[in-house]
């Protein structure tokens, strides 16, 4: 198994009671991925993205936030 360093970026409560955090994962292999963990009750949904999917769902949230101003 890849050894990796896990460092939490942020922790929050998304609308209906949704537990989200955000983490930044370095495998000793030089690989990095952000971690968004979704906790809904007992249910648990992990996904690990690399950095250009990241950039990608990151500008499309942005966009679709501000249009909402």
């Amino acid at each position: 198994m890849i050894e990796s360093k896990v460092a939490r970026l942020d922790k929050f409560i998304a609308p209906y009671g949704r537990e989200v955090t955000l983490e930044n994962v370095d495998y000793e292999n030089d690989t990095r991925v952000l971690r968004i963990r979704i906790r809904e009750g007992n249910r648990f949904t992990v996904m690990d993205i690399n950095p250009e999917t990241a950039e990608r769902w990151g500008g499309i949230m942005i966009e679709w936030a501000s249009e909402a101003d």
